[in-house]
């Protein structure tokens, strides 16, 4: 059996190949074990010194130069830079960091989303809503990287990136993927050892 002629690379619809490496993902493995998280297990602390999302006023981990940074009523464990070793985060940090860090700014420096940092975003206080702003994030970032084009994949990022000005849009849409695949499989991790630990935690 002949095998099959590859396709030259200005054939390939990078935009596709781009977009289907996270969707793939997303909605065949992540959307799925985002199913049914309950807000204790949102909020769960597996280790002690765990940075999370906190009702306003409430103590967090007393790492070196850790602040608390939100616009709402819950706020952000965060300190710029990390402590090391870095902290285990809770889910709702992540979900929180992926909606804000990974997604969202992108998403306000390239596809028209709303402006977007740490201090200034409402942070979730259950379950649900954190998972609705992480959909509506990750739909903005997926409409937008397929809305590119190739001419768009190859534009630079420009000095929303900072040190990465200079790097094409592709060279982001590739980072920003893998990030979100990382993030997603560290809230995966949690919900497993949430379900086979009997909820032990920080003591």
């Amino acid at each position: 059996m002949p095998e099959p002629t590859p396709k030259p690379r200005d054939a390939l619809d990078w935009n596709g190949v781009l977009a289907e490496q996270l969707e793939w993902h997303w909605n065949h493995h992540l959307r799925r074990r985002f199913e049914g998280l309950t807000d204790e297990e949102y909020l769960w602390e597996p280790v002690r010194g765990c940075w999370s999302v906190r009702p306003r006023g409430t103590h967090g981990p007393e790492a070196d130069g850790a602040v608390q940074l939100g616009a709402g009523p819950f706020v952000l464990d965060y300190a710029d830079p990390e402590p090391v070793p870095a902290p285990v985060t809770t889910i709702a940090w992540r979900i929180a960091h992926l909606v804000v860090g990974v997604f969202g700014q992108r998403n306000a420096s390239h596809f028209g989303g709303p402006a977007m940092d740490y201090a200034g975003h409402r942070y979730a206080g259950t379950a649900a809503e954190a998972l609705d702003q992480l959909e509506e994030a990750h739909a903005r970032w997926r409409d937008g990287v397929a809305d590119l084009g190739a001419e768009g994949l190859l534009r630079r990022c420009g000095p929303a990136e900072g040190p990465y000005a200079e790097a094409s849009l592709a060279e982001l849409v590739v980072h920003i993927n893998r990030e979100a695949i990382h993030h997603g499989a560290e809230i995966c991790l949690l919900r497993d050892l949430y379900a086979h630990t009997g909820h032990h935690g920080a003591r």
